[in-house]
Formats: structure tokens, C-alpha cells, sequence
């Protein structure tokens, strides 16, 4: 069965000013990759990449390369995330702005709006001086903003590459649990989009599938255990606010699975507080359980994991995912397949995280360790 692979994008390999002014002349996230070190015995640090090495994306070449892998791996288009803070305020545009403008690589994409906060622990924790330090907020400042922020991107959404759902540009959205005003915001982008003589969108929220607490149909969380049963409520919530569809992350509900809920949730809290050595999850047990009964719905996308280990980032304060191969990954995404086998052709979609989030250590992007094994493994799959 052919799937609808589509990769989420970091634009984050350039040095910015505001980089440099928070972390030091020169920062990308490579400066956490290189500098990683090993926790335990076994634990592959630093991660070091093959073919494309340390590459900075201001670099043409470098993106025509990033495609032409990820064509390899069967991938349909890659998914940039773009960071829109309000007031007209963006980071790390310039690599998907010259994507556009220059009409290469020849590939296809569409876009996730990243709308979080950048805290002094948004690439980096080890050095954060500051527990709470906001180093860029995320706002939402009304109609006249959402209007600007459109037009921004007008060139991309008119772009014959932009990829669509049912005809329609897809644009996901990162974080709707603290964006109070989607539904206006959702509302006048489908305006603007049929001024421009656009198709209009298909929103997609991006969802967990399961959380620490109950939406109610204001928005408000309460507190509650997860519920690792049904993920129905959750998606039902996005869905009511006027998306067309949800691509869920089942990173929480296998890692609770794997381990047990109170377990986990207790290692969670030693974590917050630095009082656990390290709390690391089997690759295989723990991706097993990603996906909620409701991920078989035609309008909800789930997602894959090649790997996961923040360490380059957060040091010790997040689970490493140990025993990933390109084998057992292959294994998790048959199984992910399996979800999407009654669908249209269309919606045989599933979200891949990430193509290149070397920090975080889920990257499809060959390193010396495994070569081209993870494209390999994903192509395999793909063509069965």
C-alpha cells in the first residue's frame, strides 16, 4: 500500500543574530550535536552525519542533496517549520524563503507553524541561567496580524509544489491548546485564501494522543490521569474547533505503555527535578504502543519515530529510546501502514518526525553509524 510520507523539516542549521546573542557567535543546533557526550555504556554520542556533514542550509547545494535523500526514502514532501511570533516577527525563515523564491529543489512541501514560545531551554537546557527566561513569545495579536502573516507566505501557498489534501493547502498548526483564537484565525486565512484566488485549506492540528488531563469544550484542561483507552476526546476536541484533520503523536501513550502508567509518571517527576540518572524506553516496546484505536480514522495522520535521544539538548532529563535499528523501525512503520489501510488514496497519510532534528536525535539523515539504513528501511516499507 502506498502511504503519503511527509517529513517534518528543521530550518535551524544557519547562525541568526538572535542566536548569536543568546548562545554565543556562530550557534546552530550542530553546536549541541557536537558537543554530546555518551550517559551510559552503548549510548551512540556524538551523532555524527555521513554524506551531508555539518552543513549549513544558507547552502543550495545542501537542500538539493536533502531532497534527493529524502526522494530515496520515498518521502512525498518535506513539512517546514516556520516561526511566525506575531507583530510580523519570524526566525529562521531565510532557508524555506529561498526554497520559494528560487524554485529549488524541485521538491514538494507544505508547512507547519512551530507557534511556541522560545524559553532559554528551547535549544539548549545545560546552559539555561534562568529557569523561566522567555528569549522570543509567542503572541497572537488579532485579525490585522493573522492578515500580515498570510501574506507572507502568499508566494509559498501559490508555489505549484505546495502539497494539498482533497485539493486543498495543507497547513498545520503545532500547538492549538494555548492558541485561544484558532477558529478566528482558521476563519480569516479560508477568506484570504478565496480573495487570492487559492483553493483554501486543510488545517491540520497537530495533537498528542494522550494528555495529563480532560478538554472540555471551552478548551479548558483539567487535571487527569492519561487515559491510554481512547484517544476520541481528545481529536474530537481539535476536530470541533473547525480542523479538517489531526496528525497525532503517540510519543507519551507508548512510553507509558511501555513502562507502566504510574511508573512513568513517577520517573516524569524525578526528571522535572534532576533526581533521575536517566530513564531510558525500549525502541521497539515503546513505539509499539504510538498509536490510539481512533489513529484508524480517515481524518487523523499518525506519526513515526526512526529514533529519539534529546541528551544533545536537555542532557539527562528525557528518556533515551534505546535498541532504534533500521529494521525496527522498518517494523514500526508496518505497523503504522496498518492504520491507514481502509483510507482513500489521498489520506493515506503519515507524518514523519523528523527528517533532520539532529538534537533531538530523530533524524533520517544519514550518519556514520547506520548509513543510508533508516532510508533504506523506510523506502523498503513503502514499495512492499
Amino acid at each position: 500500500m502506498k502511504a503519503r510520507v511527509i517529513a517534518l523539516y528543521l530550518p535551524q542549521f544557519h547562525p541568526i543574530p538572535e542566536n548569536d546573542e543568546w548562545w554565543g557567535k556562530g550557534f546552530t543546533e550542530w553546536t549541541n550535536v557536537g558537543r554530546a557526550k555518551p550517559l551510559f555504556r552503548g549510548h551512540y554520542q556524538p551523532k555524527v552525519p555521513a554524506d551531508l556533514g555539518y552543513y549549513d542550509l544558507r547552502v543550495p547545494e545542501v537542500r538539493e542533496q536533502q531532497a534527493a535523500l529524502a526522494r530515496e526514502a520515498g518521502v512525498e514532501g518535506f513539512c517546514y517549520y516556520h516561526y511566525w511570533f506575531g507583530k510580523g516577527k519570524q526566525l529562521l525563515e531565510r532557508p524555506f524563503n529561498e526554497v520559494v523564491a528560487s524554485g529549488k529543489p524541485d521538491f514538494p512541501f507544505c508547512i507547519c507553524w512551530a507557534n511556541h514560545t522560545w524559553s532559554n531551554k528551547t535549544w539548549e537546557q545545560s546552559s539555561a541561567r534562568v529557569k523561566t527566561s522567555v528569549l522570543m513569545e509567542q503572541c497572537y495579536e488579532g485579525v490585522d496580524d493573522y492578515t500580515e502573516h498570510f501574506y507572507t507566505l502568499l508566494d509559498a501557498f501559490k508555489d505549484r509544489r505546495y502539497m494539498t489534501v482533497d485539493g486543498k493547502l495543507i497547513f498545520v498548526i503545532y500547538d492549538i491548546l494555548t492558541f485561544s483564537d484558532v477558529k478566528t484565525f482558521m476563519s480569516v486565512w479560508q477568506n484570504l485564501a478565496k480573495e487570492n484566488g487559492l483553493p483554501g485549506f486543510y488545517f491540520i492540528a497537530m495533537m498528542p494522543s494522550t494528555l495529563s488531563a480532560t478538554i472540555d469544550s471551552s478548551g479548558k484542561q483539567h487535571r487527569a490521569l492519561p487515559n491510554l483507552k481512547s484517544s476520541a476526546d481528545l481529536y474530537n476536541y481539535a476536530l470541533s474547533l473547525g480542523f479538517d484533520a489531526v496528525n497525532s503523536f503517540g510519543k507519551r501513550r507508548g512510553e507509558l505503555l511501555s513502562k507502566g502508567k504510574y511508573l512513568n509518571l513517577t520517573e516524569a517527576v524525578l526528571n522535572k527535578f534532576g533526581l533521575n540518572k536517566h530513564s531510558n524506553y525500549n525502541y521497539s516496546k515503546t513505539v509499539k504502543g504510538y498509536f490510539a484505536p481512533e489513529d484508524k480514522w480517515e481524518n487523523v495522520y499518525p506519526t513515526i519515530l526512526p529514533q529519539w535521544d534529546r541528551t544533545a539538548r536537555v542532557g539527562n532529563s528525557d528518556g533515551v529510546y534505546v535498541g532504534s535499528s533500521p529494521d525496527k523501525f522498518a517494523e514500526h512503520v508496518r505497523h503504522a501502514l496498518t492504520f491507514l489501510e481502509d483510507r482513500e488514496p489521498e489520506h493515506r497519510i503519515l507524518f514523519l518526525k523528523s527528517w533532520n532534528e539532529w538534537a533531538e536525535g530523530n533524524y533520517m539523515e544519514p550518519d556514520l553509524k547506520d548509513g543510508h539504513g533508516y532510508i533504506n528501511a523506510l523506502r523498503s516499507v513503502i514499495d512492499e
